[in-house]
C-alpha cells in the first residue's frame, strides 16, 4: 500500500473496485480508532485505578473521529462495486454513489464525452430525473453548463451507447473532476 494512500483516498475515486478496497479500508481504519480510545481508556484506569483520570478524557476525545470514521463504514457497507469492467478510450469512472439531501444515487460506471454525461446503474429503480437535477444544478453552480445526461439500467443499451462515444474535451474533464468531487 502507498504511504499516500493513508492520506488521501481522493486520487483513486472512480477506479475499478474502488468501493470494496475502501470499505476494508474504512473498516481497519475505524477498528484502529476504536482501539487506540478503548486502550487509553483501560491504560489510565489501570494506572491511577479509577475512571476519574486525564487518560479517560483523551480517550472520550478519541471517540469524536472514531464514531466519524464508523458513519464512513456504514456508508459504504450500503453498496456493492460494479462487478463488470467496462472498455472504453473516453473518461470513465467506476463505482460512483452521489448523495443528496434526500436519496443517494448508485452509478455503477460513468463515462463523460463530448458534452455527454452517460452511465450505468443497476438497479433498476434509479430515479433517473431526480438525478439529472441534482447534478446539472452542481454542475451550473461550478460553470459547467449544456451538459447532456443520461442513465441507462438496461446494460446492453449502455454498451452500445459508450461505444459510440468520442473523444473528451476540457470541459468534460472539468466535468469529471467535479462528478469525483461529489461523491461518496
Amino acid at each position: 500500500m502507498k504511504i499516500s494512500r493513508l492520506f488521501s483516498y481522493e486520487q483513486y475515486k472512480g477506479t475499478y473496485l474502488y468501493l470494496d478496497t475502501q470499505r476494508k479500508y474504512e473498516i481497519a481504519r475505524t477498528v484502529l480508532y476504536f482501539l487506540l480510545s478503548f486502550g487509553m481508556f483501560f491504560a489510565g484506569y489501570f494506572a491511577t485505578g479509577t475512571k476519574i483520570n486525564l487518560l479517560t478524557v483523551v480517550a472520550v476525545l478519541g471517540m469524536l473521529p472514531a464514531s466519524k470514521s464508523l458513519v464512513s463504514v456504514i456508508m459504504f457497507c450500503r453498496y456493492k462495486s460494479c462487478r463488470e469492467e467496462f472498455e472504453t478510450d473516453v473518461l470513465n469512472a467506476y463505482d460512483m454513489i452521489f448523495t443528496s439531501e434526500k436519496i443517494n444515487y448508485p452509478v455503477g460506471h460513468l463515462c463523460v464525452s463530448g458534452g455527454c454525461i452517460v452511465g450505468y446503474s443497476e438497479r433498476k429503480d434509479f430515479n433517473e430525473n431526480s438525478f439529472k437535477d441534482h447534478v446539472s444544478s452542481i454542475l451550473s453552480a461550478e460553470k459547467i453548463e449544456g451538459m447532456t445526461i443520461k442513465i441507462f439500467t438496461d446494460k446492453a443499451s449502455y454498451i452500445s451507447r459508450i461505444r459510440s462515444l468520442v473523444s473528451s474535451d476540457k470541459k468534460d474533464r472539468a466535468a469529471m473532476t467535479v462528478l469525483k468531487q461529489i461523491v461518496l
